[in-house]
């Protein structure tokens, strides 16, 4: 008689993957690790009644009742993961979880109690029934100081979204006009005239965004996202073609949003943007931009992995919330079945393979980064995802063979991206930065500063904190060199507000 077949293994609703045998749910670890960082999951069930949170309650002691919230979930939810979702520097989530001192701060109680679906017959104090999010302040107060050409650059920036039909004659007329004109601009269903219309203004916002910076347009973005897109969102239907397209190109601006408050420092705005493109993206039934959400907020985790300010253990935790964040769009990019997302989200997984210290699992990344390019169609390509050409690759490229510590590769990468189209200076601003370092760490110093002050005089028409860590990452790289040319770039650098190491 012949044996039976083995038992078939169960297998990841998300990705496909064989479930370990002791899994219990459908999900494989690395996809239910990806869901938990998109929104907070509520408390589990019974984690009120359990002595040690009943002790925190009755102490009153939020800190003990945070920590106690993070280890009750499995896999354990990290410090960088709860503080990016309450808004706060994991420094001060670790401070509140060890301080004897509770805090007392009525307002963040109840921010943060709302934030993680605390109910509120457990707490010593009322939830306030219509509860707005207190705006994030900078993350760092480095930012480039405006200067001559910056304050003509504002003059195009405004000629860039006037030409592009951002307007008080188009409608967006929010952008320009007081709330009740915005409103009236609103209509009260969604039509191919409005979408078209939000699709102009993230264009002509894009335009700007790329061209400045983030920290030029981002406040009348938001303006027009309050005052124009989301009454239209609201007022939509429930059904139809016109309400799919509507949240769609709704979904691209948010995912802008969250690109320029990242631009600025605004971390913590930033993620809000992108749940909500998310929300928007997947409402939408669009597998491919919502690929590309979650592909901007393994770009964001890795960013934050490169900043050694942070230090060893807030730098490794993003680095795997990185990772973590590429294979949830790995998923979503093989229903979308498109090689170039595809190759974008291969090579966010590589650069956070690096930031780990994973040196063949970054290669093979970045080995089947490569492949799908070679095998991308810009015909049938995404115009949101025009920006990802040979350039982009290779300037990702650099970064995650700067990250596995190979600067000849680095090198050779940066110069390819900088054969990019115009429209993108902030980019070359990063790469020529990024080239910079690589020469650096191959003891190269006059070619490192040459490179050097060609990104600082790139520095005066953008406005962006992301430029200020990418010229500070190049500073530290020259260190170790005390000629003249490296303190001549110190002083270039100290003059735009850039911190540099004392020689």
């Amino acid at each position: 008689m012949p044996s039976p077949l083995p038992p078939r293994r169960a297998r990841c609703a998300s990705c496909g993957a064989v479930l370990a045998a002791d899994n219990r749910t459908d999900r494989c670890e690395a996809c239910a690790r990806s869901s938990r960082l998109l929104e907070p999951p509520a408390p589990p069930e019974n984690f009120f009644q359990q002595p040690e949170v009943r002790a925190a309650l009755e102490t009153r002691h939020f800190g003990r009742l945070l920590r106690l919230y993070r280890r009750a979930h499995r896999p354990a939810i990290t410090q960088v993961t709860l503080a990016g979702w309450l808004d706060i520097t994991q420094g001060w989530l670790s401070e509140i979880e060890r301080s004897a001192r509770p805090v007392t701060d009525l307002a963040n109680l109840e921010r943060w109690a709302a934030i993680l679906h605390f109910p509120e017959e457990h707490l010593w104090f009322s939830l306030p029934e219509h509860r707005t999010e207190r705006y994030a302040g900078p993350e760092t107060g480095s930012t480039l100081p405006p200067t001559a050409q910056a304050t003509g650059d504002d003059v195009q920036r405004r000629q860039v979204l006037k030409t592009a039909g951002v307007g008080a004659l188009t409608a967006g007329s929010a952008l320009w006009l007081g709330p009740a004109a915005g409103a009236a601009a609103v209509a009260s269903r969604p039509d191919e005239g409005s979408v078209a219309d939000i699709r102009r203004a993230t264009a002509a916002f894009r335009q700007a965004d790329n061209r400045y910076g983030g920290g030029h347009s981002r406040s009348a973005l938001d303006r027009y996202l309050r005052e124009t897109v989301e009454p239209r969102l609201r007022s939509a239907g429930n059904v139809g073609s016109a309400r799919t397209e509507l949240f769609k190109a709704a979904a691209e601006l948010r995912q802008l949003a969250g690109w320029m408050a990242y631009d600025v420092g605004q971390a913590g705005e930033g993620r809000r943007h992108l749940r909500a493109a998310l929300s928007l993206a997947e409402e939408a039934g669009d597998d491919a931009l919502a690929t590309e959400v979650l592909a901007a907020m393994s770009h964001h985790a890795a960013f934050r992995g490169m900043v050694p300010e942070a230090g060893g253990v807030v730098m490794q935790e993003a680095a795997e919330t990185a990772v973590d964040l590429a294979l949830a769009a790995r998923s979503s990019a093989k229903r979308a079945g498109l090689p170039a997302l595809g190759a974008e989200v291969a090579v966010m997984e590589a650069h956070g393979l690096a930031l780990q210290g994973d040196h063949r699992g970054c290669l093979d990344a970045l080995h089947r980064a490569e492949a799908a390019f070679e095998r991308a169609n810009p015909d049938n390509t995404p115009s949101w995802l025009s920006y990802f050409d040979g350039s982009y690759l290779a300037a990702k490229f650099a970064h995650a063979f700067q990250g596995l510590g190979r600067p000849q590769e680095t090198e050779r990468y940066a110069r390819r991206s900088l054969d990019m189209s115009e429209g993108y200076q902030r980019g070359k601003l990063f790469n020529t930065a990024l080239l910079a370092g690589a020469l650096a760490d191959q003891r190269r110093v006059d070619e490192a500063c040459a490179a050097g002050r060609e990104a600082v005089r790139m520095a005066g028409s953008v406005r962006s904190v992301r430029a200020v860590a990418y010229l500070g990452d190049m500073g530290r790289r020259l260190a170790p060199f005390s000629t003249g040319e490296v303190q001549a770039l110190y002083r270039e650098l100290d003059d735009i507000g850039v911190p540099t190491p004392r020689l």
